[in-house]
């Protein structure tokens, strides 16, 4: 059909469903009554202005805030039963590289440290090359790097264990353009040999126009409109949507 394939595997395969999720803190509700399911080679992108909860939404995807609700991975995982593959099949590359990489640990040993926990093997220099990441800073610290190069490292880490589902929240804020499309087109080169999902959350509508194939607007916490890429851009049925999308047109 004329759906979001452009090439892709996507498949009614669904990967996750989210049902009347909510989160709240010390009585503060921060997002309340999302809704939605990935299917297999499909990518969401969840824009929002800071403090839509888009960051938190994240963090409940990922089972580390306590939320309401429902988070069903393949059908059946949840993060309830501690799941410990459910661990490996979902990553996220956080905003900010520098402080989600230890630095006292070299590139070597951060991209290697999932495969330990998990007790599995990966080729370190072969996810390096496919992240064009140089084979030779295999033995440098993450100060000697640039905020690209960290990114880099921060999604081999991640993409080494083979996810089906990798979470990228703001991936590319810290950067400058030129290094934000080059990161962004190599995730979709990824994506084309790779049976992945990427749901990318971020405030900056063309990153997401540039990955997603579904967008979720959120404002105050709430999904306010959740369509295919083409109709959110084109014929946002939310006020504050066409607000957003306002002189962005594909």
């Amino acid at each position: 059909g004329g759906g979001p394939a452009r090439g892709r595997g996507v498949s009614s395969e669904e990967l996750l469903s989210v049902k009347n999720l909510s989160v709240a803190y010390k009585k503060h509700t921060i997002i309340s009554d999302i809704n939605f399911s990935l299917n297999c080679g499909e990518n969401l992108g969840v824009i929002g202005e800071s403090g839509s909860g888009k960051s938190t939404l994240a963090l409940a995807l990922l089972g580390l805030v306590k939320s309401e609700g429902e988070i069903k991975f393949f059908n059946e995982k949840t993060w309830k039963k501690n799941n410990l593959d459910l661990r490996r099949e979902v990553q996220v590359v956080f905003q900010d590289p520098f402080s989600s990489l230890n630095p006292r640990m070299t590139v070597k040993e951060i991209i290697e440290e999932g495969l330990k926990i998990h007790q599995i093997s990966g080729d370190v220099s072969a996810i390096m090359k496919r992240l064009h990441l140089n084979s030779d800073l295999q033995n440098r610290y993450p100060h000697q790097l640039s905020g690209g190069q960290r990114q880099r490292v921060a999604i081999a880490r991640a993409l080494i264990l083979n996810p089906k589902i990798l979470i990228l929240d703001e991936p590319t804020s810290a950067l400058d353009y030129v290094t934000q499309s080059e990161i962004l087109k190599l995730l979709a080169e990824i994506q084309s040999s790779q049976n992945i999902s990427y749901i990318l959350i971020s405030h900056d509508l063309e990153v997401i126009a540039q990955m997603a194939d579904f967008i979720a607007v959120m404002k105050s916490g709430q999904i306010v409109e959740i369509g295919e890429k083409k109709q959110i851009i084109n014929s946002p049925k939310n006020d504050y949507s066409e607000s957003l999308i306002t002189n962005f047109r594909l």
